[in-house]
């Protein structure tokens, strides 16, 4: 008796084992003939009902869209679910191309209080966008109507949107609002740069989500981050054609959260007309931050302006400009970034008047200017960037430095221009006199001499302190004139 139970219980844990792979297998395929979908046919209902099934199940589940192109009007898949939901997506699903059509909200497809969904299958989200950006006038017109969204997700938390493409959204390709520990990979995004108002991924008011390994072609910011977003991670995204990879634009409403965590690494922009960017609207209704603010390791392929802090941003030209950003930044670096720029101004760091940015770092920038408008050079107000090897051109801390002392020069009393700690790549500094009053000079960081001596060769010196008198010169820094290396 004992040797027949112990041959039942194998075949009985074999079976049940059996029974549970079968179940958790078994997928909501919307084309079967308990849901009647069809190829080529408007699949709305068939998905809704399969969205309902699977939403009930109390063990996780899978909606199944196979290869095909199928009509979908649009819907919002709400929870919250008993069990986790994958959403395979093998076939097209496409949206109507009048936009009437869709439902009256602005979602083509939305997912709303959902936990633990994976939206996978290789398939494709195809807005049909293309009639609707002809009749967008929303960058002339305030009032106009809010055109449909290819993807929103809404509430949503550990899930993962995986090798899934959006196409010609006719606005945004994907929102994320109020979304935690979600993991957006291998994902691509295509439309037109003509597209207007077709950002790919935009995020705002979540935490923990992870972007990698994702294409974005578009005709607006590749991925823009609005208020509220922290703890945000984005890896190896090739961006272009588009705007960029932007903060914001924050500041331009009164509830506006704080933004802080985000980490850029690893990214190609190619033909875009921005690269990385911070933009704030002056004139905020109220203060707020962002920070914590890294961007590592990109590559700039012919793009407009590679490094851009803006918070005089005023798409439509309606704001205050005198009226100074109340949005304050700190904390804020842009690391080893290189490659090729169209406009000559390659860093462009342009604070608020009344919150000036503050611990902002550029290191390891070597960027060239390919255009014919003049020599590549940098721009900065409302800042005082430490730099570490970046060459003259783009330092524009240097600059700064030197307007500083034309200031000093000018003063009737004593002044001060200080130098301060931070590594600074130069070639010819010329601090000229006469000044009206004694003016010392305090070097706490180092001046490092470019490495191309021939940059030299015409100028009679490096750092030049020409028709002084009383001049100081202290602080404990260094200038490097780089002798070993010409």
């Amino acid at each position: 008796m004992g040797l027949k139970l112990k041959n039942v219980l194998p075949m009985f844990v074999f079976l049940l084992l059996a029974c549970t792979a079968k179940a958790q297998s078994a997928a909501l395929d919307v084309t079967s003939a308990k849901y009647g979908g069809k190829p080529g046919s408007d699949i709305t209902q068939a998905l809704e009902k399969a969205w309902t099934d699977a939403c009930a199940s109390t063990t996780p589940s899978k909606i199944l869209v196979p290869k095909g192109t199928f009509k979908f009007v649009g819907t919002t898949f709400k929870g919250p679910c008993k069990a986790a939901i994958e959403f395979q997506l093998q076939g097209t699903l496409q949206a109507p191309v009048d936009g009437s059509q869709l439902p009256k909200d602005d979602t083509w497809i939305g997912f709303d209080h959902i936990d633990g969904l994976t939206l996978s299958g290789g398939g494709t989200f195809d807005g049909q966008g293309a009639q609707s950006w002809k009749n967008n006038d929303c960058n002339k017109n305030r009032q106009c109507k809010s055109k449909h969204i290819n993807l929103r997700f809404h509430v949503l938390t550990n899930s993962k949107i995986l090798d899934v493409t959006s196409k010609d959204s006719k606005n945004f390709h994907v929102n994320l609002q109020k979304c935690e520990k979600v993991e957006i990979n291998g994902f691509t995004i295509s439309a037109p740069k003509e597209s207007m108002n077709t950002d790919g991924i935009h995020i705002g008011r979540s935490t923990g989500i992870n972007i990698t390994d994702t294409t974005i072609g578009t005709g607006d910011d590749c991925i823009s981050i609005g208020d509220g977003t922290k703890d945000l991670t984005v890896t190896n995204v090739a961006c272009g054609p588009g705007h960029g990879i932007a903060i914001g634009s924050l500041g331009r409403y009164p509830e506006e959260e704080p933004v802080s965590g985000i980490n850029i690494r690893k990214c190609t922009l190619t033909d875009t007309t921005n690269g990385v960017r911070i933009k704030t609207w002056p004139a905020s209704p109220k203060d707020s931050t962002a920070s914590d603010i890294h961007f590592e390791d990109i590559t700039m392929v012919n793009v407009g302006n590679p490094i851009l802090i803006d918070q005089e941003y005023c798409p439509w030209n309606e704001c205050k400009k005198g009226v100074p950003s109340k949005v304050k930044i700190s904390n804020v670096s842009f690391k080893n970034i290189k490659g090729t720029c169209t406009d000559p101004v390659a860093v462009k760091l342009v604070c608020s008047k009344g919150l000036p940015c503050e611990n902002v770092e550029l290191s390891d920038i070597d960027l060239k200017y390919t255009g014919d408008k003049g020599p590549i050079t940098s721009m900065c107000s409302n800042v005082k960037p430490t730099m570490n090897r970046v060459a003259q051109p783009l330092a524009c801390y240097i600059v700064n430095v030197v307007c500083e002392w034309k200031e000093a020069c000018a003063s009737t009393t004593p002044d001060m221009v200080v130098i301060e700690k931070g590594h600074y790549m130069a070639g010819p500094v010329k601090f000229q006199g006469p000044c009206k009053a004694l003016v010392s000079v305090r070097v706490e960081g180092t001046l490092q001499a470019l490495a191309e001596p021939e940059k030299l060769k015409s100028q009679d010196g490096w750092v030049i302190f020409q028709n002084m008198d009383g001049l100081t010169v202290s602080g404990g820094g260094t200038f490097d004139g780089q002798e070993s290396i010409a």
